[in-house]
């Protein structure tokens, strides 16, 4: 199973259409929270299209999980045409235990889960893959307002998890055994 995991769209359609060769090539996408809100911080720009967002979305609701972030609110839940999840939730992907959340308040500090057991969320808009004492946390930055330099996408593919920036480069990996 191939499976594309994003965070942080932030109601910014720029690199949705970049990456949607990719996302039609995976079996299953997961949206890790704050779909349409901007949030207080950041600038309004041209890509700003929180209608644009949620066609795209409702286009893939067939293969699509979507989490919700601390930015998505009661209305956002209503006008989705999808199922936006609560808190916490576990994909078996290949026989490998995954936790998969927002990041706000599950995320490397986070130690409940199981050894071997990987935690995948957004939030912080800085990609990276930890290891702590046998727990694996993979933080897939943002796809629209990243804060270290390039807009970031993981890849699952064959117990192999490939974090890329959106020129398709190789940031980071995690293979599983």
């Amino acid at each position: 199973m191939k499976v594309i995991f994003i965070s942080d769209i932030h109601g910014i359609k720029t690199n949705l259409e970049l990456i949607k060769p990719i996302i039609d090539d995976c079996d299953k996408l997961v949206v890790l929270g704050d779909l349409y809100y901007i949030g207080p911080r950041n600038k309004i720009n041209n890509d700003y299209d929180i209608l644009y967002i949620q066609e795209f979305l409702t286009n893939y609701k067939d293969k699509l999980i979507c989490m919700r972030g601390n930015c998505d609110s009661e209305v956002d839940i209503k006008i989705s045409d999808f199922v936006i999840n609560e808190g916490i939730s576990y994909l078996n992907l290949d026989n490998n235990d995954i936790y998969i959340t927002h990041g706000d308040f599950y995320n490397s500090n986070y130690n409940k889960i199981k050894e071997n057991s990987i935690l995948i969320y957004g939030h912080e808009h800085i990609p990276y893959i930890k290891n702590i004492d046998n727990k694996h946390f993979i933080c897939v930055g943002s796809i629209s307002i990243p804060r270290n330099n390039k807009a970031t996408y993981l890849i699952y593919e064959n117990n192999r998890f490939n974090l890329y920036n959106i020129d398709g480069d190789v940031e980071d990996s995690l293979i599983i055994y």
